[in-house]
């Protein structure tokens, strides 16, 4: 069997991959252990970026618009809002089944297992006997694939940690808002009419609820509502990849790196990469692709490096008042972010 590209991982990442490149006139493999939805820890409201992105693969999730950002501490709120077209809260698995229904409409072959063995070779790999002309890693945040090529670079510092619920509760915001404690931040994301997403990020080893009892007015809210999903954690979230690009193997998505979710970006940004691997493939110059990726994160990291350096400093408590005294600048920054 001979493919042009084969795909480790099935995430959003992987499945946004594969419908670039069939419509590139690529043959394609997915390879994904698990079977159907896959559900993870994660803030599920992508930036307006992200849905043009979708909305161009033709992929449209369901889920509630978003028409800014709010942070909030006790006695402060600030808030930008959105200057084009809305983002949208969607449930990951929502996300996840609408990928993979324009997935399958596309014929694009989902074989469940994992990646064991690569094979490099100067005009393509062998991937476990299979023979392609590129392999693409979009295989999460711990990605095997990284670990196996030698491609992981060791992180330094505490890492930071998600945790998130969902409680059935009418959404009271049509904003991703984050409520800003001493040690955590706290976003809140309406995925449904009766649906809000709770997801906490912290440096702090604790349970779920030891966390949330830090958010006073947040933990108001929430009272008497019932859980609508488990907990579901992810950590630490900082991962470094040396390189994106490995001969003919190219890091998609999570795998790539990721610094922190404090921004909200991390699907719009794999979204993009998508497309970035593929055009590099597409050319025959895999090489291009480390340049489109720094291109495509460079925002996402000044932003999130100067969020996560001031939320670890004395600044902390003051960044929402910040926010509000200097709301052009926090506008920028949430539409900076948000643009596509």
């Amino acid at each position: 069997m001979a493919v042009d590209l084969v795909i480790a991982g099935g995430g959003p990442a992987g499945l946004a991959t594969a419908l670039h490149a069939v419509a590139a006139g690529m043959s394609v493999v997915v390879r994904e252990p698990r079977e159907g939805v896959i559900d993870k820890a994660c803030g599920e409201g992508v930036m307006p970026a992200g849905i043009a992105h979708l909305e161009r693969l033709g992929v449209h999730p369901k889920g509630q618009d978003l028409k800014g950002v709010r942070y909030c501490t006790p006695g402060r709120q600030a808030e930008a809002r959105f200057l084009g077209p809305p983002g949208r809260g969607v449930r990951r698995t929502e996300l996840h089944r609408a990928l993979l229904r324009v997935t399958r409409e596309a014929g694009i072959a989902i074989e469940h297992t994992r990646v064991r063995a690569v094979e490099s070779h100067a005009r393509g790999v062998i991937v476990d006997g299979t023979v392609a002309g590129y392999l693409i890693l979009a295989d999460g945040l711990h990605s095997p694939g990284r670990r196996m090529l030698g491609l992981d670079r060791p992180t330094r510092g505490p890492g930071r940690y998600g945790l998130r619920q969902h409680v059935r509760l009418a959404p009271w915001t049509d904003h991703v808002e984050v409520h800003w404690s001493a040690h955590a931040e706290a976003y809140v994301t309406p995925v449904a009419e009766d649906e809000v997403g709770i997801a906490i990020l912290t440096s702090r080893r604790a349970p779920y609820e030891t966390q949330l009892a830090e958010f006073t007015d947040l933990r108001a809210r929430l009272a008497g509502a019932a859980p609508a999903s488990s907990v579901r954690g992810a950590g630490p979230l900082r991962q470094h990849a040396r390189r994106r690009v490995a001969g003919r193997v190219l890091l998609v998505g999570d795998a790539g790196g990721y610094l922190d979710a404090i921004t909200g970006e991390g699907v719009s940004l794999a979204l993009a990469q998508a497309q970035g691997a593929i055009e590099a493939i597409v050319q025959d110059r895999p090489g291009r692709y480390e340049r489109t990726w720094r291109r495509i994160v460079r925002r996402h990291s000044i932003l999130t490096r100067a969020l996560v350096v001031a939320g670890a400093s004395p600044l902390r408590p003051h960044l929402v008042s910040a926010a509000q005294r200097l709301p052009w600048l926090f506008s920028a920054a949430v539409n900076e972010v948000g643009r596509a």
